[in-house]
């Protein structure tokens, strides 16, 4: 199934102005449950520094989203998103320097396996990046290489308990951009651990309730759209129906701890 081609229509759709912009990362932002996990570790980390001129480093910044929120959450931050999409990169820089955000938001070229600025940030964010990336343990080298020492490394992936929607050896990910099906929670952690890390903290997102609404949210609605683009017609009435459902079980997820999760957050420490 892709993925990509679906992202890429609805993020043209909502690209046509500045409003409609950040429509779309509300919207991302109601729809991924992985955004309110790693929105509130960002706040849990910073509530108290909002004013300090943190530098962060989005590795895989895709629409620029967690970039926003980010620009909009710490005043002071000065944050460079990389993204090996030239498209991608290119529309962020424009509608960043559009709302006024340029000088302090800034996107470049970068491949992960190759990219290193030693000591140079506060905190690195990968969200939904690493499960595409073979050569996994040089890019945890080179963001740990690129935090200062404290710094924080927060990821979100998804883990090998279904994360791709694979439930079995013989299954193939609902994603076919992924290269893996998801990480085991040990493994990811002796990775980081290899890469330099010392403080890991990881848990499992995406349990019963989170998984129930991305089927609802997400994975059903992107079939649709795969099937044919005429049902996008559809998706308005089909989330007024269904979207409520889907909040208050990400809802019950964010509160809840889960033994097991098709979702992992993992946040690092140099």
């Amino acid at each position: 199934m892709q993925y990509d081609p679906v992202k890429k229509t609805l993020g043209n759709i909502f690209n046509k102005a500045a409003w409609m912009r950040k429509l779309f990362y509300r919207l991302l932002d109601l729809l991924l449950l992985r955004a309110w996990y790693i929105k509130r570790e960002i706040k849990n980390l910073y509530r108290s520094r909002r004013n300090d001129e943190i530098r962060m480093l989005d590795a895989g910044s895709g629409y620029g989203q967690y970039d926003f929120f980010v620009s909009s959450y710490l005043k002071k931050a000065q944050i460079l998103g990389v993204d090996v999409k030239q498209e991608q990169i290119d529309d962020c820089n424009q509608f960043f320097t559009k709302i006024g955000r340029g000088d302090r938001v800034k996107f470049q070229y970068a491949d992960l396996t190759e990219f290193s600025q030693p000591d140079t940030y506060d905190l690195v964010l990968s969200v939904d990046v690493m499960e595409h990336i073979l050569e996994d343990e040089k890019v945890f080298q080179n963001l740990c290489q690129s935090l200062r020492k404290g710094g924080v490394l927060l990821i979100s992936t998804p883990s090998d308990q279904g994360g791709s929607d694979v439930h079995d050896e013989h299954e193939h990910s609902f994603i076919d951009e992924h290269v893996r099906d998801g990480y085991n929670i040990d493994d990811i952690q002796q990775k980081l651990r290899n890469a330099g890390f010392s403080d890991i903290e990881a848990k499992y997102s995406y349990g019963t309730p989170g998984s129930i609404a991305w089927t609802l949210s997400m994975k059903w609605p992107i079939i649709m759209v795969n099937a044919s683009k005429a049902l996008l017609l559809l998706l308005i009435p089909y989330y007024i129906v269904v979207y409520p459902w889907a909040f208050i079980l990400n809802w019950i997820d964010t509160i809840t701890t889960h033994k097991t999760g098709t979702g992992l957050i993992v946040k690092a420490i140099k």
